[in-house]
């Protein structure tokens, strides 16, 4: 066996730290709100063939960083066996110096398999081989309840039947993890996309009627949301490049959808009025369930063409985007509070350089009533690694109200990812108690351990009300 990766004080760098995880934060249950795993894969209690599958399958982190050091696309998302895709991984880990994707690595390794040595060429197929005999029986369910997961958040278009979200609470087994949808209605929103009247047609075919007007999208919209409520979703998701700067009137709209729905070009400006005009219309639906609003912002997607085309979207090729967001939020969210319909609302820019523009801009719009009702989303996607988490808890901190944030999420499509709630604790543990090392918070140990223990679960069971 090789040198131990994660150490149990990995992340802490004082005795306080240590104490506020180990004593407050280390063993409490998992409120994942927002992830990309499947209600279908958890109800069938999907089994994985060998560590591929498990912990590379799917994976466009992992991806990226492959073709930055040359491997062959056979061994990224072709045809070789996945015991030869793994090696490759396995070659490239020792020199991940630096990345997230060696602490999550190793974190998953060691909390699901027992291994706690270096992923490498040399230790691979004794890997391989652990995982592989404890995979027989360690499905996708045995993994959440493994990971202490109390919730799942799904994110699900507006077109679908939630069957599997609905036999999965109705099935007796035994099973304690709550699964639940999150509507994520992007397919309606972009216009522009050239999939929009194959997902209206989708979307005829459910509601059993066209959709000509305007008038008919937003009641077939309306009766999705509806359906979604019926099913106990609490959210919906938005994955949104870039804020629309304009509102679009309801006659302006409806002239635009119709030049969509006739296959005529439209200009950015009629592209911009018809999201920003249907991103209300949502939120006002929201706010009517008091549901939660999810605004993504700041990705730029599929910027190689070519291999948009060999690979498809989802394949990591995107990147950070540097749009302003200021005046395009704060459009939306005054428009939605001055009709009395913001719902609460957690933004997630993906541009660092965001932060203090969308946490000074949302706290103008917190109604003093909901505790935290407009929350400044934990770091995502590139920014989910040390430096990207230490900014956004730092800026939280100096221009919000952090007691309040409801923490860490996945955002993931792998069931091993539940490990990065455990990579937040510890991070934010160390954050707290450097701050009071410095002098700068009283070191009351129960005042901290409330906080550790509210942003670590507590304020999220509570803010999305889930039951």
């Amino acid at each position: 066996m090789g040198t131990e990766i994660i150490k149990e004080d990995f992340l802490l760098k004082s005795e306080l730290a240590k104490t506020l995880y180990t004593k407050y934060a280390s063993n409490l249950p998992i409120i994942d709100y927002h992830c990309h795993l499947t209600a279908k894969d958890i109800y069938e209690n999907k089994k994985f063939d060998n560590l591929y599958d498990c912990m590379l399958s799917g994976d466009h982190y992992k991806w990226r960083l492959l073709r930055t050091n040359g491997v062959n696309e056979d061994f990224i998302t072709g045809k070789a066996a996945p015991y030869d895709k793994f090696l490759k991984w396995a070659e490239l880990v020792p020199n991940l110096i630096g990345s997230p994707l060696y602490h999550w690595n190793h974190l998953e390794l060691k909390k699901y398999f027992g291994v706690n040595e270096l992923l490498c060429l040399e230790s691979a197929p004794r890997i391989y081989e652990i995982a592989r005999k404890k995979l027989e029986t360690f499905t996708a369910r045995e993994i959440i309840k493994a990971s202490n997961v109390e919730v799942i958040c799904t994110t699900d278009d507006p077109t679908d039947d939630l069957k599997y979200h609905q036999l999965l609470r109705n099935e007796t087994s035994g099973f304690k993890t709550l699964v639940i949808p999150a509507f994520r209605p992007d397919k309606a929103i972009n216009i522009d996309a050239t999939w929009f009247i194959d997902w209206i047609t989708k979307l005829e075919s459910v509601i059993n009627r066209p959709i000509k007007t305007l008038e008919s999208l937003e009641i077939a919209l309306k009766e999705r949301v509806d359906y979604f409520n019926e099913n106990h979703c609490k959210l919906s998701d938005h994955g949104l490049d870039i804020l629309p700067k304009y509102i679009g009137t309801s006659t302006e709209v409806d002239k635009i959808l119709k030049k969509a729905l006739n296959k005529k070009a439209l200009t950015p400006v009629e592209i911009d009025k018809y999201k920003g005009y249907i991103l209300v219309y949502l939120g006002s639906l929201y706010s009517n369930y008091n549901w939660t609003m999810q605004l993504h912002i700041g990705a730029r997607r599929n910027l190689s063409s070519k291999n948009l085309k060999l690979h498809g979207p989802d394949t990591g090729f995107d990147a950070i985007n540097d749009s302003s967001v200021s005046s395009s939020l704060a459009l939306i969210l005054d428009k939605l509070d001055s009709i009395n319909k913001l719902p609460k609302t957690i933004v997630y820019p993906l541009n660092p350089s965001d932060f203090e523009i969308v946490i000074t801009t949302i706290q103008c719009f917190q109604d003093g009533i909901t505790k935290g009702k407009l929350q400044f989303g934990s770091s995502w996607w590139f920014l989910d690694n040390i430096d990207g988490m230490t900014k956004q808890i730092k800026a939280l901190a100096a221009n919000g109200l952090l007691a309040r944030f409801v923490g860490m999420l996945t955002d993931s499509r792998s069931f091993l990812s539940y490990s990065r709630h455990d990579y937040f604790r510890r991070l934010l543990c160390n954050i707290i108690a450097n701050i009071v090392d410095d002098g700068l918070f009283i070191d009351d140990i129960n005042i901290l351990g409330e906080i550790v223990e509210d942003i670590s679960y507590r304020n999220a069971l509570n803010y999305f009300n889930f039951s």
